[in-house]
């Protein structure tokens, strides 16, 4: 595993993170099976993990927490999750940005991750008027109080993004960056020129250009396949021209498609989830690889190439 400066956090970052969400914390996923997971990226050197209080109809942070509750370097991860998105009745989501409901988000976080600290506390989801002076002042507090080590936003829309870019309480920005999403580049370099640590969401475009890995096809791949289609049904066209990805020897699609991400050198990690080991492994293995010109090449142009 190669690692990256994660901004001005100056934190030393894997460049492979593991999202662990989605199916990863549903109750019908082996609770075994998930700990597994973790407990092997953690062993091939991923440093980064990625949860939310409210991913997984609550279930993945909690589960995160007793993931790495068994790890000897538990307290040199760099553990993110996120305040903002709360469960309401039913399972239902909704936006809460009020101080008092972000600072409780902070401290139930801090329970189900069994943490001292959270490493990054990241802003899910919010626009520009929800940034109050009010709000942005209870998270500097939480900060001198040792609850939050580093502060960041998950976005997604770019005016966001920018005004983020002048308020110096933030330090990285998680954004959609893949081979679907090359205009991102754009935005990352102006996040870059600040000094803010980059982490790719969704690197993995959903994985609309791949075919199914490694033999099985089971309720989970279905999962997912209802997933991409309800997320990136609009790119579904745009992913056919990367259909070459799947045709690569020595290399998954998926690997491929972190290498694209990760040949960007202002990227600190991609981040990606998965419910299999052979899946894990070979995303990881993409942090030690580079792409060559000639598949670089025929990536950009397919990517270039009118909608």
């Amino acid at each position: 595993m190669l690692y990256r400066r994660l901004g001005r956090t100056n934190l030393r970052i894997s460049e492979i993170g593991l999202g662990c969400a989605s199916y990863w914390g549903k109750r019908i996923f082996s609770e075994a099976d998930a700990i597994r997971l973790v407990h092997a990226a953690a062993d091939k050197g991923v440093t980064f993990f990625d949860t939310g209080s409210s991913y997984s109809d609550g279930n993945a942070e909690p589960r995160l927490g007793r993931a790495i509750a068994g790890l000897k370097n538990k307290n040199d991860l760099i553990v993110a999750t996120k305040a903002g998105t709360r469960l309401g009745a039913l399972g239902r989501l909704y936006k809460d940005w009020s101080p008092d409901s972000v600072q409780r988000s902070v401290e139930t976080s801090l329970q189900h991750l069994q943490l001292d600290a959270i490493p990054l506390l990241q802003l899910h989801g919010p626009q520009i008027e929800h940034l109050t002076d009010e709000l942005l002042d209870t998270l500097l507090r939480m900060k001198q109080q040792g609850k939050i080590r580093h502060l960041g936003i998950n976005s997604f829309d770019i005016p966001v993004v920018e005004h983020v870019m002048a308020l110096p309480a933030f330090e990285t920005v998680m954004i959609d960056y893949n081979i679907l999403r090359p205009e991102r580049a754009g935005i990352i370099e102006e996040l870059a020129a600040r000094d803010l640590g980059i982490l790719a969401g969704m690197a993995l475009a959903g994985g609309l250009y791949g075919r199914p890995l490694f033999g099985n096809f089971g309720l989970r791949d279905l999962w997912y396949a209802a997933r991409a289609w309800k997320n990136h049904r609009g790119n579904v066209a745009r992913s056919r021209r990367f259909q070459f990805l799947n045709e690569q020897a020595g290399w998954t699609a998926g690997a491929i498609a972190l290498a694209w991400v990760l040949a960007n050198p202002l990227v600190s990690c991609a981040v990606f989830g998965t419910t299999r080991l052979p899946h894990l492994l070979a995303a990881i293995a993409a942090s030690s690889r580079r792409l060559d010109g000639k598949l670089m090449a025929k990536i950009e142009e397919a990517a270039a190439a009118p909608a």
